[in-house]
């Protein structure tokens, strides 16, 4: 018989940041409370956890974060209907940075690197 081969896969632990917690709070907040629709605002927070859920499965399954460039392609975004929400994959965890509406300005991603 032939030999059996334990393969194990790199398991790292996921943390939100409070930046993240902070960002998709107001995200849900505007959509139900400004934009009047308490419905869409449960889809959209749904849809982020439904993401980060994803993410901790195949970390490296999304695009590469463009406004943040490094050699290590640490950086990555995964796109929530029209928000982004933008982690970072090290060897021992993966550290979801923020949720950015699609159409803000490339600098306020940016701003998301200095998240420890």
């Amino acid at each position: 018989m032939g030999k059996s081969q334990k393969t194990t896969t790199a398991h790292r632990q996921i943390r939100i940041s409070n930046q993240a917690l902070q960002n998709i709070n107001e995200a849900i907040g505007y959509i139900a409370f400004v934009a009047h629709a308490p419905k869409t605002a449960v889809k959209v927070g749904d849809v982020v956890f439904a993401t980060i859920d994803r993410i901790a499965k195949n970390p490296l399954a999304f695009k590469e974060c463009e406004e943040l460039p490094t050699k290590a392609r640490m950086y990555r975004r995964a796109l929530c209907y029209s928000w982004v929400l933008i982690y970072r994959v090290t060897e021992s965890e993966i550290i979801i940075l923020g949720l950015i509406h699609a159409a803000r300005r490339p600098s306020a991603i940016r701003k998301l690197r200095r998240i420890k």
